[in-house]
């Protein structure tokens, strides 16, 4: 894309020149299997694909809310891109309509935000992998304006559950926040998952 062009859409969009010059080289990424790229908080990030013990849990966690919605519209989701603006995320799981395409990008790389109702991140280990999780895509969810955000970490002391409801967009913040340890059920409280229970079915059993 050349620079007039790079400044044509940054201006009819109301994003930066520098959004647009990250959309399109995350386009252009060509990866190794076993790695993904999201743009998240003005730079674009690549980690692995989770180890089995992630793998483990986001499978159970999707195939059970399988179950949950499968006479409904909706349905989970795993390896979609998410799409807000000039920026996309990957989450472990997400709750989305059947039909994606209304809700499609306009480009078809992804689920706009706006069509997405829960995003699932499990916690993968290290200090860069906990402060993308439970930081930097705390805030980029909570200023997309989804409106529940569940984590899933295996590596905060005995394993937790935190599910983050009334997202305030402008603060980048949320205002329900609800922890538990695992071995203790807590439920999604609203949209098509609501009720969703996540327990020891899905975490495995409570520790210590």
């Amino acid at each position: 894309m050349s620079d007039t062009r790079t400044e044509a859409v940054a201006h009819d969009t109301g994003l930066s020149e520098r959004d647009e010059v990250l959309w399109q080289a995350w386009k252009a990424m060509e990866l190794p299997e076993g790695y993904r790229a999201e743009i998240i908080e003005g730079a674009v990030e690549v980690s692995p694909t989770g180890r089995i013990a992630h793998a483990q849990i986001v499978n159970r966690l999707r195939d059970a809310m399988a179950l949950a919605l499968a006479e409904s519209p909706y349905a989970p989701y795993n390896d979609v891109n998410v799409v807000h603006g000039r920026k996309t995320w990957i989450p472990d799981c997400l709750v989305a309509p059947k039909e994606l395409e209304p809700h499609t990008d306009d480009e078809g790389v992804g689920i706009k935000a706006s069509g997405v109702s829960v995003v699932v991140e499990v916690v993968s280990p290290g200090h860069e992998c906990r402060r993308r999780d439970l930081a930097r895509k705390r805030r980029e969810y909570a200023r997309a304006g989804i409106p529940v955000y569940v984590i899933i970490d295996d590596h905060d002391g005995e394993g937790t559950v935190t599910v983050l409801t009334e997202p305030q967009p402008e603060k980048a913040d949320w205002v329900g926040v609800h922890r538990v340890p695992y071995g203790t059920e807590v439920a999604i409280p609203e949209g098509p998952a609501k009720g969703f229970t996540i327990g020891e079915a899905i975490t495995g059993a409570r520790r210590g």
